[in-house]
């Protein structure tokens, strides 16, 4: 489980925005009163278009089969990647999920995520013919925003859990 509600989870967490294919987006996970907050502004300059963060992890449990995320949203569509490598390329396993615009007294939404359902891509582009996804091969979490339209994103982090669904975890 990552709990977002503690203070240094955010500092474990690194930007990685669309500088570094030549784009002006911005984004960054910050703690703020008992959340996590990735936020910032897409910038369409220069082919830009995303911000991603990312956090280092041990590698799941090879039972794990979902995992179920809290957040309040801003009613743009995120993506949860799980990242592994394939001989000695970076693939991101990717789920889309969209939030509802979020209010003050909004309660969290939870996503469930089957890990079944996850797309592995690599520098955006879906792999066809990539092996399917193994819990204990994933090396890193990560969050990711895109849009086709410059405008500020931000997404509250309450907790992330990895689970069974035979165990109903």
């Amino acid at each position: 489980m990552i709990d977002f509600t503690q203070k240094n989870e955010a500092q474990l967490w690194h930007a990685i925005n669309d500088g570094v294919m030549g784009g002006n987006s911005q984004g960054r996970m910050q703690f703020n009163d008992n959340s996590c907050v990735f936020s910032g502004e897409i910038s369409l300059e220069n082919n830009g278009g995303f911000s991603s963060v990312i956090k280092s992890v041990e590698p799941l449990a090879k039972t794990v089969d979902k995992i179920t995320i809290h957040v309040l949203g801003d009613g743009m569509t995120y993506q949860l990647r799980l990242i592994t490598y394939i001989d000695g390329y970076r693939v991101a396993y990717k789920h889309h999920f969209t939030t509802s615009r979020a209010k003050s007294k909004d309660k969290p939404e939870h996503f469930e995520l089957l890990l079944k359902n996850f797309i592995p891509s690599f520098r955006g582009r879906v792999i066809d013919n990539a092996p399917r996804l193994r819990p204990e091969d994933v090396q890193q979490l990560g969050l990711l925003v895109k849009n086709n339209t410059a405008a500020p994103f931000s997404l509250t982090l309450f907790k992330l859990n990895v689970g069974s669904s035979t165990n109903n975890s």
